[in-house]
């Protein structure tokens, strides 16, 4: 697969490097000279190419091989950067899909579709997310939205009062646009069968597009 990532500061080597060592043909733009030369060589022995130029210049990503690319990340320190690299990845390119980071937690809710976003991956919001799960029995928790919003994956952990106690995962009759699609039980990661019965303490990850919350969390929640 080939990625295209926008901002080589230490979010976008850390998510070069990993792509690259599981076998994804990357390559890093970067506008800063200076970062060019001190990563530059370093990232490129590791496998990882490297595009000095503005990625919010459509030339810069047309010589880039954005028309090629599977995947636009747009992870740099600006979030009108990270908008722009968006927008232009999607209208001029026609990228299959685009990830973009929000640094400032009050823009969030520019990073949708009309900006080119398929993916908004906010670090303040993914950490409360993630608090809540941790610390939330029986409460349905939003860990992240995708599709610009069109989806969303979520959790609850089972209370001993759920509805779905010792019930299968059959007998619950989810709707159409919610699927189970992982249960945490001590610590193990089970995956979801038909016949699957949920206990008490199980984290129940439902992928849910359109407008179900509602539903699911009448049938884990009550």
């Amino acid at each position: 697969m080939k990625v295209i990532v926008a901002g080589g500061g230490s979010v976008g080597r850390f998510t070069a490097e990993e792509l690259v060592a599981a076998g994804h043909d990357v390559l890093l733009i970067e506008n800063d000279r200076a970062v060019f030369r001190d990563y530059g060589k370093a990232e490129e022995a590791k496998g990882v190419r490297w595009h000095l130029g503005d990625a919010c210049d459509v030339e810069v990503l047309r010589a880039a091989g954005a028309s090629d690319a599977d995947v636009v990340a747009a992870v740099t320190g600006d979030d009108e950067d990270n908008l722009v690299v968006s927008l232009l990845a999607k209208q001029e390119f026609g990228a299959p899909r685009v990830i973009a980071r929000v640094n400032n937690p009050k823009n969030h809710w520019m990073f949708n579709e009309m900006w080119g976003v398929d993916v908004a991956v906010s670090t303040p919001h993914l950490i409360t997310s993630l608090v809540q799960e941790a610390v939330s029995v029986g409460n349905f928790v939003k860990l992240m939205d995708f599709a610009g919003g069109k989806a969303e994956l979520a959790e609850v952990t089972l209370a001993e009062n759920s509805p779905a106690i010792n019930k299968t995962l059959k007998d619950l009759k989810f709707p159409r646009s919610a699927t189970v699609v992982a249960i945490v039980r001590h610590e193990v990661v089970l995956v979801p069968e038909s016949d699957t019965i949920l206990r008490a303490g199980d984290e129940v990850m439902v992928l849910i597009t359109e407008d179900a919350e509602l539903a699911i969390q009448k049938i884990l929640v009550g």
